[in-house]
């Protein structure tokens, strides 16, 4: 059975994941002026940790909160370099 961290590490490696999130960023800098950064951001983490388990499938004996929770802490990972990218190229083309 595996544990928290394998959890994380097996979704801190899947592409699909990490694409989910580039454009989530992409598309909240692009709305930032009309719908913020912070709660746009969060609930894209927490659709992103809850969308992909529900459609690719989870082992059901680990429980989805556990899945999602581990979803969560690797989309928060993944999601720092990436607006830290996104940064640097808005600032970049200023």
């Amino acid at each position: 059975m595996p544990t928290f961290i394998d959890l994380v590490i097996q979704s801190l490696t899947d592409p699909f994941r990490a694409a989910l999130l580039v454009a989530l960023v992409f598309t909240q800098s692009r709305t930032a002026g009309q719908t913020g950064t912070v709660i746009p951001l969060l609930l894209g983490v927490v659709f992103v940790a809850l969308m992909l388990p529900m459609t690719m499938g989870f082992d059901e004996k680990l429980g989805l909160p556990l899945v999602m929770a581990a979803g969560v802490v690797a989309n928060i990972v993944l999601l720092v370099p990436i607006l830290f990218a996104m940064r640097i190229w808005l600032n970049r083309s200023k």
